[in-house]
């Protein structure tokens, strides 16, 4: 028989970023959390800031993970990402596409096991304050390119906040009126010529 989990808005705290929550596993972020479950969804405190929601998992012993809250975890040992649980999911939703085995490979091979993908945990990480997709653009967009490196994902996911728009064209109107050609430096170069 499980242990008994934590009741509603009981705050605990365990060493993984798996914790119980009354009898569905559940991932958070690592820490002491605050758990506040309600009729259909179940929210996550942590510092106190909900840090996310979940749909209420009704069915007992199910698992309810998400990647995104493993990353420290797996950041500390990441040849665990290729076969960590939360993965699968991923997979099935399409949050972990083809291009992410690719580049993942990629960095593996031209860095080693452990630091490629350690490269590609804070290439995730990335989707905490950029938008998920945007990075999943530039990692397709680095494999076009044929380029393996987590810094050029980087920069292509920052590009578009580096960019600005270009400023329009005003029109001068009247004050068009006292353009004049610009001056020849042609005599100049003659009395140079002359002089030297």
């Amino acid at each position: 028989m499980p242990p008994a989990g934590p009741s509603a808005g009981a705050p605990f705290a365990l060493g993984s970023a798996t914790r119980l929550v009354v009898s569905s596993l559940t991932s958070f972020p690592p820490g002491r959390v605050l758990v506040k479950l309600g009729a259909a969804l179940v929210e996550v405190w942590h510092a106190g800031r909900c840090v996310t929601t979940y749909e209420r998992c009704y069915g007992r012993g199910q698992e309810v993970l998400n990647l995104e809250h493993c990353l420290e975890v797996l950041e500390r040992k990441p040849g665990a990402l290729a076969g960590s649980t939360p993965l699968a999911p991923w997979r099935q939703q399409g949050r972990w596409p083809q291009s992410y085995d690719t580049f993942c490979q990629g960095l593996m091979t031209r860095l080693g096991k452990q630091p490629g993908a350690r490269a590609m945990i804070g290439l995730l990480q990335l989707g905490r304050t950029h938008c998920p997709a945007a990075v999943q653009r530039a990692i397709e967009t680095a494999l076009t390119r044929g380029v393996q490196d987590s810094a050029a994902v980087r920069h292509l996911v920052a590009t578009p906040q580096l960019e600005r728009p270009q400023p329009t064209t005003l029109a001068i109107g009247a004050l068009g009126a006292d353009e004049r050609a610009l001056p020849s430096v042609a005599l100049c170069a003659t009395q140079l010529a002359v002089a030297g």
